[in-house]
C-alpha cells in the first residue's frame, strides 16, 4: 500500500464504497493504517454503503453478530465514519455499534424530489412494515399519499404480503420505496401483489443498489414499470443524486477543521 503525497499533520478522507466488500476490506485498512504511518492528523472514511449491517443478531445458533464485528473492526482504524441510509433493523443507531463518530447522510429528500418530478399523481408504498417511519417521510416531502404492505413470515425463506385497504388504484402510480435491494425476493413480491390487485405497473425505488445475481431483471420480468436507484452504490439503475447529502454530512463532520482535507482513494 503507497500513498503519494504529505500526509503529515493533515486530515485524511478515505472514499470507499463497500459493496462486494470482501475484497476490498483489507486494501481498505492497509490504507486506513498506512494514512497514521504517514502521519495524518485524522483519518475519516466515506463509506456510501455499509455492509454487514443486516447480520445484527444470532438468527441460528452459532452465528456470529456481522454488523457488531464490522462496526469494532473500523471504529479501531477511523476516527470518523459518513455513510448514506444505512440498513438498520433491530439496531437503530449506528452508534450502538461504533464507538467513533458516525454521520448519516438521508436520501429521503433526493428520493422525494425525483418521485415529485418525475411520477404523477404517485401513491408511496413500502414493501414490509420495517420500513414505514422512512416511506412516510419520502412520502409527505413528495407531497403524496403512502401506504405499507402487511408482511408475514410463514419461515425462515417464506415470506408472504398482504395488502392493506389502499382505497381504488385508479389514476395513481404505485411507487415502491425500500432502502436496499439485494435478492429483491420481497421486491418482486410486491410487485406482484399490486399487478394482481389492480394496479397500474409500480416503480421500484431503492437507496442501495445491491442487485444480486439477476435481481433487477426478476423486478422487469414480474411487471416493475422502472427499476431506480440513488448512486450510494454505481449500477446502470442510478438516477437520483445522493452527492449533496453526503457534501452537507461532510461540512458537518470537517465544521471548525482549520486546514482543508486531503483525498485519498
Amino acid at each position: 500500500m503507497r500513498i503519494e503525497g504529505d500526509l503529515a499533520g493533515r486530515s485524511v478522507i478515505l472514499v470507499a464504497s463497500l459493496d462486494r466488500p470482501d475484497a476490498k476490506l483489507l486494501p481498505l485498512l492497509f490504507a486506513l493504517a498506512t494514512a497514521r504511518d504517514l502521519g495524518a492528523r485524522s483519518v475519516g472514511l466515506v463509506a456510501p454503503y455499509l455492509p454487514f449491517m443486516r447480520q445484527d443478531r444470532e438468527f441460528h445458533r452459532g452465528e456470529g453478530m456481522s454488523a457488531r464485528h464490522f462496526a469494532e473492526l473500523l471504529s479501531r482504524s477511523v476516527d470518523w465514519v459518513l455513510t448514506v441510509d444505512p440498513h438498520l433493523h433491530r439496531i437503530h443507531r449506528l452508534d450502538e455499534l461504533f464507538t467513533v463518530p458516525v454521520e448519516v447522510a438521508h436520501s429521503a429528500p433526493a428520493i422525494a424530489a425525483w418521485i415529485r418530478d418525475s411520477v404523477p399523481q404517485p401513491l408511496v408504498i413500502g414493501p414490509d412494515q420495517e420500513s414505514e417511519q422512512w416511506v412516510e417521510a419520502v412520502a409527505r416531502a413528495a407531497g403524496a399519499p403512502w401506504a405499507v404492505l402487511l408482511k408475514h413470515r410463514r419461515g425462515d425463506r417464506e415470506v408472504e404480503l398482504r395488502l392493506p385497504e389502499l382505497g381504488p388504484p385508479a389514476g395513481r402510480e404505485p411507487v415502491l420505496v425500500d432502502d436496499i435491494i439485494s435478492t429483491g425476493v420481497t421486491m418482486r413480491q410486491a410487485v406482484t401483489l399490486l399487478r394482481g390487485g389492480g394496479f397500474a405497473p409500480p416503480r421500484c425505488v431503492a437507496v442501495h443498489a445491491v442487485f444480486a445475481g439477476d435481481a433487477e431483471a426478476e423486478l422487469r420480468r414480474v411487471g416493475a414499470k422502472d427499476v431506480v436507484t440513488c448512486n450510494s452504490l454505481a449500477h446502470p439503475s442510478n438516477r437520483i443524486d445522493v452527492l449533496p447529502a453526503l457534501l452537507e454530512g461532510m461540512q458537518r463532520i470537517l465544521a471548525g477543521a482549520p486546514e482543508p482535507a486531503l483525498g485519498a482513494r
